[in-house]
């Protein structure tokens, strides 16, 4: 069971207005997601709290954390404005725990200070990418939209606050699923829910996400459904069935996204969609997969269903797997990448349908189109593409490692044991695969 860290969260409000920040890009820990100020407890967070009527009953080494976490976050000294009179009242929101399935977890406390008139933050720039006061409705509008990114908890508050700005206690923010009988879900973009089953996945990742995309009245398109095992399909049914599907779509022929696919198709009696290569790949595999299935081959520029009136389109990604298809909105809110980054570990370029050239190429020209926010097949979405920037940055820093070993005359072996000298020594089959595959592109370039 993993450590959990108690955290706190400071929802900022004057009247009907909220003040919410995306955080940047290029963070570490959720990039472009929408969210609060706030931050870890500390040891001595109890010294910034103070005794007043506004504080009466309420944790004073938990709100010492919201008042340290507010003055490094925002300029201000939260304490001082108590004893001023410039807050109305500080409320106790709730509690969100970060779910069991989660390497990383925080006890979360939401606390909700209510300002008589708006102040203007020192917002630290490092941190946030956008910081603005706005009327809770209006974002919980955008988050209706698709146009914001954010954890379960922080939805919640948007969304409660959004209908009832006058709120001070929020039950449940936790997201709760039932693990006897269901794969945990999340639902952090509107429309959008995220599965996340237990798959046969290389490690450091265990899940593979399947996401469910459709306006009511279109086809609901289940893509990449992978469960493990029977147990683990049971689970996945189940949750399925809370969303619907009228089709299967697989991104491509690599086992962790399309096991037991052919199950649940014949089950729900609906088709499976994806690639000619992807078909043929999967046929060769197994020649009577798609028995009894109505398959529908994609190409790119396919309109495949609708999402918040927006029309979502293929796309083809090769590189990491010949036969890869993307899927993304019309107005570029989002980009299901599949295995073209990954929010977990290192992407793999390997076997026959492996190229790095069209891997280099692929990532360029997503990173062009500059999509919103860009999901994994394992992780969780990310905002902008500093992800892919930084996953191309260091491809192409290992082809420089592999061309000067090249010229230092070291066989790709050789080469295996000074690159990946700091990987796990049952991953180096599959570094060694990316290596053959940056010479096999230096040679196609003619640079070796």
């Amino acid at each position: 069971m993993s450590k959990i860290i108690d955290a706190v969260s400071l929802v900022l409000t004057c009247g009907d207005e909220i003040f919410a920040i995306q955080r940047q890009f290029f963070l570490k820990a959720f990039p472009g997601y929408w969210a609060f100020p706030g931050g870890k407890v500390e040891a001595q967070d109890e010294a910034f709290s103070l005794e007043h009527p506004l504080t009466k009953d309420i944790d004073h080494r938990l709100l010492g954390a919201a008042f340290r976490e507010g003055q490094e976050e925002l300029g201000i000294d939260f304490r001082s404005h108590v004893q001023s009179g410039t807050i109305r009242s500080i409320s106790y929101l709730g509690l969100a725990t970060t779910p069991d399935f989660n390497p990383y977890r925080f006890a979360t406390y939401f606390f909700k200070i209510d300002f008589k008139n708006k102040i203007e933050f020192i917002v630290d720039e490092n941190e946030a990418r956008i910081a603005k006061w706005i009327c809770a409705k209006d974002l919980l509008e955008e988050f209706n939209q698709g146009q914001i990114l954010a954890v379960p908890p922080v939805v919640k508050v948007i969304e409660t606050l959004g209908n009832h700005p006058e709120i001070t206690k929020i039950d449940e923010l936790n997201f709760n699923y039932d693990g006897n009988d269901f794969v945990p879900y999340i639902e952090s973009i509107r429309g959008m829910p995220q599965l996340m089953p237990l798959s046969h996945t290389l490690p450091p990742a265990t899940r593979t996400n399947a996401f469910i995309v459709g306006d009511i009245g279109c086809p609901r398109i289940l893509i990449d459904p992978s469960p493990i095992d029977e147990e683990e399909y049971r689970k996945f049914k189940n949750t399925v069935a809370i969303f619907g599907a009228d089709k299967i779509l697989l991104t491509h022929h690599h086992p962790d996204h399309y096991e037991r696919s052919n199950l649940l198709a014949r089950e729900l009696n609906i088709p499976i969609m994806l690639s000619q290569y992807t078909r043929e790949r999967i046929v060769r595999i197994q020649s009577d997969y798609f028995d009894g299935i109505k398959t529908e081959i994609l190409n790119e520029g396919d309109v495949v269903t609708q999402w918040l009136s927006r029309d979502v389109l293929v796309m083809n990604i090769p590189g990491h797997d010949e036969g890869q298809i993307a899927v993304y909105p019309s107005d570029l809110s989002w980009f299901l990448a599949g295995d073209l980054f990954q929010g977990i570990g290192t992407v793999v370029i390997g076997g026959e349908a492996g190229n790095m050239q069209k891997y280099f190429s692929t990532l360029e020209r997503i990173i062009k189109l500059s999509p919103k926010v860009v999901f994994p097949s394992h992780g969780i979405g990310l905002g902008g593409t500093n992800i892919l920037e930084k996953t191309l940055e260091h491809r192409r820093l290992r082809e420089v490692q592999v061309y000067e070993h090249f010229k230092n005359g070291d066989s790709p072996e050789a080469m295996l044991t000074k690159i990946y000298a700091d990987i796990r020594k049952d991953l180096w089959p599959y570094a060694l695969e990316n290596i053959n595959k940056h010479l096999e592109k230096l040679k196609a370039e003619g640079k070796i």
